[in-house]
């Protein structure tokens, strides 16, 4: 075959992948923004933030945030609407590792499907106020056997609400989400929808600098730090630009901040906070 035939035949293929659904743009959905303390709690519906991973019915098949078609079961979709819903693919707490290899696996055939629930909390179309929506998503989880509502409680002071967020945090959970009650569903990042999670400190002992790339080359990427009890995972983000030219030196001690832990007990979201002075 002439080599300008196979050069069109490949150019063909690489046009075709997006058409396919192996790659689309990123969704038009809903983002969280940060809590703040003079929200007015009474105005919000409060539901646990779930550790899973964020899926997209869009009628006819489950996308991922970024737009990646998620192959799921047709059992599973079944008595799913055609009416597009925002919701996570979730199986307990403290277990996202398992449904996001689950989700990027391309498996439908994997018995782990048979854990999983499409734990909703909007509908991007719906058109009516949050509280019209609540109502609606009940309707729908009563109707599909895969499908479950986020449950919504309402709460009138912040003692209340932090209590909640003690008691969720207490047995494994993530946080909370605070979404307001008149609000319409929003593209991007909405300040009608929050999050409240809680931050910890802790500190382990640098054992490694990590090169940048891109911008940082050349300087420090992250560092490889060691726990008391000796995992040791990367911490590349909260630095300074100074601190990426002259980093902690190796045996130092810092503090960081994070988000819980990992399965494997490695800290979610490490950020670098400063570098403890003996």
């Amino acid at each position: 075959m002439p080599r300008y035939l196979l050069s069109i035949i490949f150019l063909f293929i690489y046009l075709l992948i997006p058409i396919c659904g192996f790659a689309t743009d990123t969704l038009p959905i809903q983002l969280a923004s940060r809590f703040h303390k003079s929200i007015n709690v009474n105005d919000y519906y409060v539901s646990e933030k779930l550790d899973g991973v964020r899926g997209y019915w869009n009628g006819e098949k489950m996308l991922s945030r970024s737009g990646r078609v998620i192959v799921i079961p047709e059992w599973f979709t079944a008595d799913f609407p055609k009416e597009k819903i925002d919701g996570e693919l979730w199986i307990k707490r403290n277990d996202f590792e398992a449904v996001s290899a689950l989700s990027r696996s391309h498996k439908a055939e994997s018995p782990l499907w048979q854990q999983v629930t499409f734990m909703i909390f909007d509908l991007p179309e719906h058109g009516g106020a949050f509280s019209e929506r609540v109502a609606k998503m009940k309707h729908i989880a009563v109707n599909s056997r895969y499908i479950q509502q986020i449950p919504q409680q309402e709460f009138t002071t912040q003692v209340q609400l932090y209590n909640e967020l003690d008691r969720v945090i207490e047995n494994q959970g993530e946080g909370l989400m605070l979404h307001k009650k008149t609000a319409l569903y929003t593209i991007g990042r909405s300040p009608n929808i929050v999050k409240l999670k809680p931050k910890y400190d802790a500190e382990a002992v640098v054992v490694a600098h990590n090169e940048g790339k891109g911008k940082y080359s050349g300087l420090l990427g992250s560092i490889t730090v060691e726990m008391p009890d000796g995992k040791r995972f990367n911490i590349g983000s909260g630095f300074s630009d100074q601190e990426r030219a002259d980093p902690p030196a190796i045996g130092a001690v810092v503090t960081y901040q994070y988000l819980g832990f990992t399965k494997n007990g490695i800290p979610r979201f490490a950020h670098f906070l400063r570098l403890r002075l003996e």
